[in-house]
């Protein structure tokens, strides 16, 4: 395990190798943490650590390389899951695995369809901008199911959004500011129906209550009861989302 360059600020990048991969690793000091911290981040795009202040160098080396086994075993994990769409590839769509299938035609909007049992999506246009096409249909299946959930639950909770946007999001799935605008990953087209109606409850919910405490979560699993299935499903496959090229 190689480091490029040495972390020296609060929030510092350098590179971090793993077998033949060299990945972006962060190295962030908290104030308020009491130990190290290492988190892959979505996709397997990067490694973070949050460290406590004060913290000798030499004991954040020793750490990464006690956990280098474990480090290059999720990632190759999340490598080995990760899709490149095109041609023949499979990928879920609302949940559900569908064969990418090039039209032949070079015009035409993407479909989901059933041919012989098998679930297909069926993209039209130029052969290498299948990836491309393909992430428009999830982008429009995002719009259109978290839109159709979030007024569901707005109403059933007494408010009211104001603008409600889709992004490519790394960070987190989701987000609500506090001027009531809710910001969706559009990878989520590619989840479950119930783990996107508990985002849409998630994000509603922060509209009645800005923060994570016990009222928040009261409200979230009042207007979604599979909340916890919801969330250990994107614990354990929330980062293949992340894992797709499109």
């Amino acid at each position: 395990m190689k480091f490029l360059k040495r972390p020296r600020t609060a929030e510092d990048k350098s590179v971090i190798e793993l077998g033949e991969r060299r990945l972006p690793l962060t190295v962030r000091t908290n104030a308020r943490a009491r130990r190290m911290t290492l988190k892959i981040e979505p996709g397997g795009h990067g490694v973070s650590l949050t460290v406590p202040p004060g913290l000798a160098r030499h004991e954040v080396d020793g750490f990464l390389r006690r956990h280098h086994d474990w480090l290059m075993d999720r990632v190759g994990r999340l490598a080995d899951r990760g899709i490149t769409v095109e041609d023949g590839c499979s990928l879920p769509v609302l949940g559900e695995p569908h064969v990418v299938r090039h039209s032949g035609r070079l015009r035409g909007l993407t479909e989901s369809r059933v041919e012989d049992g098998v679930r297909v999506l069926l993209v039209s246009g130029p052969p290498e901008a299948t990836g491309r096409r393909v992430a428009e249909h999830l982008k429009k299946e995002a719009k259109r199911i978290l839109t159709d959930r979030a007024a569901f639950h707005a109403a059933a909770s007494g408010k009211a959004f104001k603008t409600i946007t889709f992004k490519d999001t790394r960070s987190r799935w989701g987000s609500c500011s506090s001027a009531g605008n809710l910001n969706f990953s559009w990878r989520l087209a590619m989840a479950p129906p119930y783990v996107i109606d508990y985002l849409a409850a998630h994000e509603v919910a922060h509209l009645t209550e800005m923060n994570h405490g016990p009222r928040f979560w009261a409200l979230c699993r009042k207007l979604c009861p599979r909340t916890e299935e919801a969330r250990a499903w994107l614990k354990a496959e929330g980062s293949f989302l992340h894992a797709v090229r499109f």
